[in-house]
């Protein structure tokens, strides 16, 4: 499964935990302003916003995972099995395939406003990528430097809504995990008060009592009560390095550790990568399950105006400074 968070400091973030058991060879994906995107169903888009992110290239198609656009509009897809629901194609619409859904949003919107305007007129219809890559069950979280909002295509329609956390999991629905949310509005950050009795001499014998009852298991809807606590509650300075360190801190919180997740025989869910943009500078941050150094690509230190995809293979190795 995966968790996306947003995070604001002097600048704005936006990035997620792609928690998988396998790999489709990703690689950090820059689109330029003038790459043709194909459609399937609607016009092709010459020109348009430049966007990074983390992508599948396939036949010069960048199937993104998660991206952002040089005004700072953020999106990323995640699993969402059993509750999503593509539709046929609907003529008064404009239909759009899952794969095709991130950079025909990140394409053409520069923030939340634009988005939701044009999600208006959006019909996420069943179509495949290819006979091998057929389309994914997804929903996707859409965040500018202010707010963010969830999408999700279920058998009732496409709804959109408001996120006012800025996280997003899995499963179950969108407004099934705000309503969750109120099952822990006891926790704190500050140590408990003794609300069992009265009668009773209870004392905290541990710091961190406040926040007791957190789930710490690795389902998505406990993953997301758990990023939501971490991510409200969070402090860092407002330098770059501070502000990065802390986002991918939030994510470590909700990360998978081989093992922990059988998926079959030999198989296990992981995290696979962890990622961290800077919304305001275009700067890609991401580090791997073998590598934990941070790893950083600008998007600005590129041809923006170029015809062609830009695309860097992740560094996976384990990168060890050695001090003597």
């Amino acid at each position: 499964m995966c968790t996306a968070v947003t995070y604001s400091t002097r600048d704005h973030y936006f990035g997620r935990n792609l928690d998988l058991e396998y790999s489709y060879k990703e690689t950090v994906t820059i689109t330029p302003r003038n790459y043709e995107f194909k459609f399937r169903k609607v016009e092709d888009l010459k020109e348009h916003y430049a966007m990074i992110g983390m992508a599948y290239v396939s036949d010069n198609y960048p199937l993104y995972y998660d991206a952002i656009n040089e005004k700072g509009l953020g999106m990323a897809g995640l699993n969402f099995p059993d509750n999503a629901d593509y539709k046929e194609e609907k003529s008064d619409k404009n239909n759009i395939a899952p794969f095709e859904f991130i950079p025909y949003v990140l394409a053409q919107c520069a923030n939340i406003s634009e988005a939701k305007k044009l999600l208006e007129n959006v019909n996420i219809a069943l179509i495949n990528f290819s006979q091998e890559l057929p389309a994914s069950p997804l929903h996707w979280i859409i965040a500018d430097k202010e707010c963010s909002i969830t999408v999700e295509s279920v058998k009732s329609g496409l709804k959109v809504y408001d996120n006012p956390v800025g996280v997003l999991t899995n499963n179950p629905t969108f407004d099934i995990q705000m309503f969750n949310l109120n099952n822990y509005m006891n926790l704190s950050i500050n140590p408990p008060a003794n609300n069992f009795s009265s009668k009773l001499n209870l004392k905290t014998y541990s710091r961190g009592m406040g926040a007791m009852g957190l789930p710490g298991d690795l389902s998505s809807a406990s993953r997301f009560v758990k990023a939501t606590f971490t991510k409200m509650n969070s402090i860092s300075g407002d330098s770059e390095s501070e502000s990065i360190s802390q986002f991918f801190h939030i994510l470590d919180s909700v990360c998978q550790q081989r093992g922990c997740v059988k998926m079959g025989e030999n198989l296990y869910e992981i995290t696979i990568y962890s990622s961290c943009c800077n919304m305001d500078k275009g700067i890609y941050y991401y580090k791997t399950y073998e590598n934990s150094q941070i790893t950083a690509i600008d998007m600005n230190k590129e041809n923006l105006d170029s015809n062609d995809l830009i695309n860097y293979n992740l560094i996976k190795g384990q990168q060890i400074s050695n001090q003597n």
